[in-house]
């Protein structure tokens, strides 16, 4: 064989082992992309995605759509192509698995997280929407997510409800956050939580954190609904981010008239509490690109996300920042009267920041 010959031969195998390293040996790295929409006044096989069950139900011909993103799972990765795809994407994003995952995810335990935090934010927006109604919500502090390394992490389980914390009642949030604030970090705290309905207590050292003695968990609120409202998705969708989108469904279904005269309206935004206060999700961009392609004429945007989300291509769909319940459905009613009505623009809030 010549030199030549084996030039060639070489140059072809190295070529072919970067194509198959290119397209299949993983990268640490996760992609996102715009995942699927869900309306949420429309039927699942017959069954109102929005079911009421002790109170008037009302239905409304428009749109309210949930958005969601999809994510390479943990414990994988992607391949360069993948990546590099993922990177000239204008819908997609691509970040360091570490930024993402931390190393005991799995995406079983991240299943359960998402299917814990849906079930969360179902309830939160419900009682949000029945609040915003003038309904009353009797409601009692449980746990909420946990921070991942902190000290409540592999003590207390979302969705304990507090009984007391250090001989303490615990009757409200403002209850849990005195007592806790005023413990001495170091020294094991004992939390008397009811969890499957046994009551046990559960010794959780806090810790100081940048001036403030913390144990590591979010609010959350266990809900007397004075009725039921269900809300049926697709299996596989989880999440805390639907939470608006929920709340407005509900506000729509449970009031005479249409919310949405027709129009097709889509957004994202958690409910941070049942007073209706709308706070910042993840996957913006990915978000607006999927509501753009099924069709959406009108985006909600959180407002603490408006500086990713200046950056997104909407196209012919306007995008509109809210920071509550309230200022979310009087966005959509005064869109649907007049789709040419001036809204407030992300551009307008990213403006008054900086002044």
């Amino acid at each position: 064989m010549s030199r030549h010959t084996l030039a060639i031969a070489v140059a072809a195998l190295v070529t072919v082992v970067g194509v198959i390293a290119a397209t299949v040996l993983p990268m640490p790295y996760v992609r996102f992309e715009p995942g699927t929409t869900v309306d949420l006044l429309s039927e699942d096989r017959g069954t109102e995605r929005i079911e009421v069950h002790g109170h008037e139900s009302y239905a409304d011909g428009g749109e309210l759509r949930m958005t969601t993103v999809k994510a390479t799972q943990p414990k994988s990765g992607i391949s360069l192509l993948s990546a590099m795809s993922g990177w000239l994407a204008d819908s997609d994003a691509v970040k360091p698995y570490d930024d993402v995952y931390g190393e005991r995810d799995t995406a079983v335990s991240k299943q359960s997280q998402a299917s814990i935090q849906m079930a969360t934010s179902q309830d939160v927006a419900v009682a949000a929407a029945m609040i915003h109604l003038g309904i009353k919500v009797p409601m009692v502090p449980v746990v909420g997510p946990i921070e991942p390394g902190l000290p409540a992490d592999g003590a207390l389980v979302e969705r304990d409800r507090y009984v007391r914390i250090g001989g303490q009642t615990i009757r409200s949030w403002d209850d849990v956050v005195r007592v806790v604030s005023r413990a001495r970090p170091g020294k094991p705290l004992t939390f008397v939580v009811e969890r499957d309905g046994k009551q046990l207590s559960i010794p959780v050292t806090p810790r100081r954190i940048d001036g403030r003695t913390v144990v590591g968990v979010r609010q959350a609120f266990d809900f007397k609904m004075p009725f039921e409202v269900e809300i049926h998705l697709p299996d596989g969708i989880g999440g805390p981010s639907a939470g608006l989108m929920f709340a407005l469904s509900v506000v729509d279904t449970l009031t005479p008239g249409s919310l949405t005269r027709g129009s097709r309206v889509a957004g994202t935004g958690e409910m941070a509490d049942p007073q209706g206060r709308v706070g910042a999700i993840g996957g913006i961009q990915q978000k607006i690109a999927g509501a753009r392609e099924a069709g959406a004429e009108l985006f909600l945007v959180p407002v603490a996300n408006c500086d990713e989300a200046v950056l997104a291509r909407p196209g012919a769909m306007r995008l509109a920042p809210v920071a509550t319940l309230t200022e979310a459905e009087k966005i959509v009613s005064t869109y649907a009267a007049d789709h040419r009505a001036k809204l407030p623009t992300c551009e307008e809030v990213l403006r008054d920041a900086a002044q």
